[in-house]
């Protein structure tokens, strides 16, 4: 029992460790398994060669050869089929050395396995696993949003829409080839129209559910929630990253805006996944925004890894500019909701931007 759990355990870990390590590229987190799996191998050195002397894999009737199935024939063992995604991959390994650990934790109890075990290590071994579990899976399951911040960043500001109804123009956006839909709205919630909002994003959210875009909400944690969105935004004075983390689903996605390298790396510090660099260009659409330019664009993407999306006064003639200082996203305003013809805008700049998805039917 001891050596098929440790064996467990150890191939458990290491498949999250290479997950972080050449998945996620985390170098922290990856260590961090790393040094658990070395841990456990070193509580085993005293008895090695006795638990491979009792090793009996042909005879073990959980192999995967002699598992009986309904119809009599071999299966693989539990746990050992097909995976959905690599959420799967960290739970199903996760789990394993999970359940490995308990069972040499019981073992160590015994008064004969006690001088080569250490009950005590192992729970807290167990108890750092379950840690890193959840921060293995959030990582995981957030990176599959983050692939997906490239191209066209339309924000939907109802301060902007002159009158029109948002779920017509987000769905204008889609059809232009639109990658991410942000709804935001700075009236600050008046008591009589935050139900308004809400409908809004829930229409708005199912819209790109259905649609494959993400949909990111600006500044409110709540609406974000109510209606899962797949992410929130938040600027230098909203509430800190920290806490917006720990209200959110772990799968969910956290942008945060900056203006500087120092801001940028503090954001990825503080949790997160995503960076919007601005204003690029003078723009009106934000009162006293500060213009930091493509240099600074540049300096930054060639400094961090995560997505970085360029915000502020982007539009047609200068769309390719920040294009070609790095930004992986770009995102727009008034160059979309300024239009009459929010698709062919929307087309337009996505064409700007390079190859893109396809545009509506009537551009």
């Amino acid at each position: 029992m001891i050596d098929a759990n440790l064996n467990r355990c150890s191939e458990g870990l290491r498949v999250m460790e290479d997950v972080a390590r050449f998945v996620l590229n985390d170098t922290h987190l990856s260590q961090r398994l790393r040094i658990l799996r070395h841990d456990l191998a070193e509580q085993a050195v005293g008895i090695r060669t006795g638990l491979l002397s009792g090793r009996d894999s042909e005879g073990d009737v959980g192999s995967p050869g002699l598992t009986p199935s309904a119809s009599g024939e071999g299966e693989t063992i539990a746990g050992m089929g097909p995976r959905t995604g690599l959420a799967e991959v960290v739970t199903a390994n996760a789990r394993r050395a999970e359940e490995a650990l308990r069972v040499m934790e019981e073992l160590a109890r015994l008064p004969e396995v006690s001088t080569v075990l250490n009950s005590t290590g192992l729970a807290r071994a167990r108890f750092e696993l379950y840690t890193m579990e959840k921060e293995l899976t959030s990582r995981v399951c957030r990176r599959d949003k983050t692939d997906s911040l490239h191209g066209l960043y339309a924000i939907l500001d109802r301060q902007f829409l002159a009158g029109r109804d948002e779920l017509a123009v987000a769905e204008q956006m889609i059809d232009g080839g639109a990658s991410v839909i942000q709804l935001r709205d700075k009236s600050r919630f008046h008591a009589d129209s935050k139900g308004d909002v809400l409908r809004v994003a829930q229409d708005v959210s199912a819209l790109c559910r259905q649609s494959g875009v993400l949909f990111i909400v600006n500044d409110y944690v709540d609406l974000a929630m109510v209606v899962d969105a797949d992410g929130l935004h938040i600027g230098q004075g909203d509430l800190p990253l920290h806490l917006v983390r720990r209200e959110l689903s772990i799968d969910k996605i956290v942008g945060c805006s900056v203006r500087t390298l120092v801001q940028a790396r503090t954001a990825l510090d503080e949790g997160a996944d995503y960076i919007a660099v601005g204003s690029m260009f003078p723009t009106t659409t934000k009162t006293g925004a500060t213009v930091v330019g493509p240099d600074m664009l540049r300096e930054i993407r060639g400094a961090v890894s995560a997505p970085v999306v360029a915000i502020g006064g982007i539009d047609r003639s200068n769309i390719g500019e920040v294009v070609a200082a790095g930004a992986d996203a770009v995102a727009v305003i008034s160059a979309v909701l300024g239009q009459e013809d929010v698709c062919g805008a929307v087309q337009t700049l996505v064409a700007a931007m390079g190859p893109g998805k396809e545009t509506c039917p009537e551009h």
